[in-house]
């Protein structure tokens, strides 16, 4: 889902804005080779792409899951092209009616791919039409109304279903259990952010050093999206401020003005932090509660800021709520009571 940017407060966040549209288009990698990161992920997918095409067979179906802005869309372009077919790009929202569904589906040729973003928001309706397309490619299409109303049964084409979500505990276990390739996607750690932002900055002809390069990476939240528009914002600093190239000085100055600290956290983490450590004593507290003290949606608060601040050890779920952790306090020079 795109959402519109407006302010510094978006910077940080790992949605697609539209300004990344047509960023991540020209940045996108297209192979195996070119995608930085989630080794242990990609080396499974080539081995399952090269058994299928030994076999002349389609791909089982992927689900690719975790944090916004890690890669899930590039990955499933990726798979179609090493699979050398079509692939039909869709989400589950747009998917409204099964007759929506079945339109994509007919259309699709021997071993295409379809990929669902946001799998986990399909109506349950679309969701057990879709169970006999993906186990014997067949779909029961609903002829005429009334009492001539007759059910045909349709033969479609062998296929790959891509699905991707950032939430795999909200798809029922008959879905889950309909994907033979799970990939779980993760932060990705500071060097890999560093060649990417490396090979960004080629692609798009901007000048950076080795100290520049670092300094975007270490606050870029482990997410290459999120690098990616740190580095295009930097970018301008550069042009107006020095001579074009982003050093360590004008990266922390455009990183300083941009509200992102050295942790990388911006000013919704440090309100948040502040909230728990020093509103609730540490917690435990619900996200509501924590949402009412910095003026955000508990769940932009959940699925936005909570992942990297967790990641990070900051904060804790438990059963009774969120803890502050140790480094929580020390980052707020807080002595823990």
């Amino acid at each position: 889902m795109i959402k519109s940017s407006n302010s510094n407060k978006n910077i940080t966040s790992p949605d697609r804005l539209e300004e990344d549209h047509v960023n991540e288009q020209n940045l996108r990698p297209l192979t195996f080779l070119d995608f930085v990161g989630q080794k242990k992920e990609i080396d499974k997918l080539k081995v399952y792409i090269e058994a299928a095409q030994k076999r002349g067979e389609s791909l089982d179906h992927v689900m690719i899951y975790g944090p916004p802005g890690l890669g899930k869309t590039t990955l499933a372009n990726i798979i179609s092209k090493e699979l050398n077919v079509n692939i039909k790009m869709t989400s589950g929202p747009i998917l409204d009616r099964a007759g929506d569904l079945a339109g994509v589906l007919t259309n699709l040729e021997d071993k295409d791919t379809l990929f669902i973003d946001e799998i986990h928001r399909l109506n349950s309706v679309v969701e057990e039409y879709l169970y006999s397309a993906m186990e014997d490619y067949l779909i029961d299409i609903m002829i005429d109304k009334g009492p001539n109303a007759r059910s045909v049964q349709l033969n479609l084409n062998p296929f790959t279903l891509i699905g991707a979500t950032t939430k795999l505990g909200n798809l029922t276990s008959p879905m889950r259990d309909r994907f033979g390739v799970i990939i779980r996607l993760s932060f990705y750690s500071n060097d890999e952010l560093y060649e990417i932002i490396k090979r960004s900055a080629s692609l798009l002809g901007i000048t950076i050093n080795h100290q520049g390069c670092n300094e975007i990476a270490k606050r870029s939240r482990g997410t290459p999206r999120i690098a990616n528009r740190i580095l295009k914002r930097t970018r301008d600093f550069a042009q107006v401020k020095s001579n074009g190239t982003i050093n360590e000085k004008i990266a922390k100055e455009a990183l300083d003005a941009l509200g992102i600290d050295e942790s990388g956290l911006d000013d919704m983490d440090k309100n948040l932090l502040k909230a728990l450590v020093i509103n609730f004593q540490g917690g435990p507290v619900g996200l509501d509660s924590l949402g009412v003290v910095v003026s955000e949606n508990a769940k932009t608060i959940e699925e936005v800021y909570e992942p990297f601040l967790i990641k990070e050890g900051f904060i804790q779920r438990t059963s009774r709520g969120r803890i502050a952790l140790d480094k929580a306090f020390d980052y707020l020079s807080v002595n823990k009571k």
